[in-house]
């Protein structure tokens, strides 16, 4: 399996297809894994590449403590290693987070920002948000990783016919190392690069589940504060949009990316379900 060696870290990346390139930043406890439906999808027209962040999956997991601001410069190194700028970039999450931050350090590496279920800030402002991070804290010390993998399992794949994904992402979230997870909320908390969002000059895709975390409405006020900047919000849909929801989410962003491709003699992109 393929590694690649940026910032004194063996990253695991995957990669396929041809033309430009579209890079997928996955979210807290998640790995490339969890980009499988797009992956397969969108490498019909463009070269794919997912890779695990710090901490993360098949790549290194050094001690903590970490920041969104490491993670950004860690995808900024590896897309400059295996030279794929600029990109297409997606991020879910924490990788929403991480999209973010290298849009705003590093414009020149984005042909595009896709934000999935995320936004320019995590900081905890109200009592319910900060008790929901202790929670968690406390179950992943005390529980283990399985048992957080079960609550989450639970709440964002509920339905009888997730029972699978239900399952996939219990048994995949108990493999998660639990250090390395831990200092990963970590980073996340009190992160914002919420001020400098109006600097973002490349095309912008919002994608909110309407069931996400947050409410829609949160999203489209960040929105409006990123010039030209595009909504989308996904029906029927909770946190793991690209997973719970995969046909529909593959459909936006295809959408999105296709109205990039308008100049003379740019690829019209047409790749089909089986």
């Amino acid at each position: 399996m393929p590694h690649i060696r940026v910032n004194d870290l063996n990253v695991y990346f995957e990669a396929s297809g041809a033309g430009e390139p579209l890079v997928f930043l996955h979210g807290l406890g998640s790995s490339t894994r969890d980009w499988e439906r797009q992956m397969e999808f969108f490498s019909r027209c463009f070269q794919v590449i997912a890779f695990d962040n710090r901490g993360h999956g098949r790549t290194d997991k050094p001690r903590g403590p970490y920041s969104v601001h490491q993670f950004a410069g860690d995808a900024a190194a590896f897309l400059k290693a295996v030279g794929t700028v600029p990109a297409h970039v997606v991020g879910l999450s924490m990788g929403g987070m991480t999209a973010f931050q290298l849009a705003v350090d590093e414009p020149g590496l984005l042909k595009s920002l896709t934000v999935v279920n995320s936004g320019p800030a995590m900081v905890l402002t109200n009592s319910r948000d900060r008790r929901a991070f202790f929670l968690r804290r406390l179950i992943v010390r005390f529980l283990g990783m399985r048992k957080m993998g079960a609550i989450l399992a639970d709440m964002l794949l509920p339905e009888p016919h997730q029972k699978d994904l239900h399952d996939t992402l219990i048994t995949r979230w108990a493999e998660n190392n639990r250090r390395a997870y831990l200092a990963s909320m970590k980073a996340i908390t009190g992160w914002s690069v919420a001020d400098r969002i109006g600097e973002i000059r490349c095309p912008v895709l919002i994608v909110t589940a309407d069931q996400d975390y947050t409410p829609v409405s949160l999203k489209e006020a960040y929105t409006r504060r990123i010039p030209g900047a595009e909504l989308a919000v996904i029906r029927q849909s909770r946190h793991l949009t690209p997973i719970d929801q995969p046909e529909a989410f593959n459909e936006v962003l295809l959408g999105f990316l296709s109205g990039l491709a308008g100049g003379p003699g740019s690829p019209i992109l047409h790749p089909e379900y089986p």
